[in-house]
Order: structure tokens, then sequence, then C-alpha cells
């Protein structure tokens, strides 16, 4: 929960979009479940994800 905390921290997720999100996989209980997220939150955390660059490689620098 603490990179959903770091992306409504950054103005990635709307604090509506944050709660959702968190009751959401706080009420689930496999990654299969959490995949069933409805599409309008999965978007959100997918493109909050995307711009905090969650994905990156740790070992390369960031692109300017």
């Amino acid at each position: 929960m603490q990179t959903l905390d770091d992306m409504l921290a950054l103005s990635l997720l709307t604090p509506d979009q944050h709660a959702q999100i968190h009751a959401w996989a706080t009420r689930v209980k496999t990654p299969e479940a959490i995949m069933q997220m409805p599409p309008h939150l999965w978007r959100a955390l997918e493109l909050a994800s995307v711009l905090m660059d969650f994905d990156a490689d740790p070992g390369q620098q960031p692109a300017h």
C-alpha cells in the first residue's frame, strides 16, 4: 500500500481513486481478484504507475 500512498502524495491519484483502489486491494485476497478491479480504477492505477516510472530498471538512469 506504500506505493498507493506515494501515488497519492505525488498527486498521481485523486483521494477518491486512492480510497477506492485501497479498499479493493484490501477486500480481495488473491492477485487474480485484484486483476478484476473495475476498469476505471485499473486505468488510473496503470497511468500512475507509468508516470512514476514504476516498471523502470532500477539500475538504469532516468530519461531526461
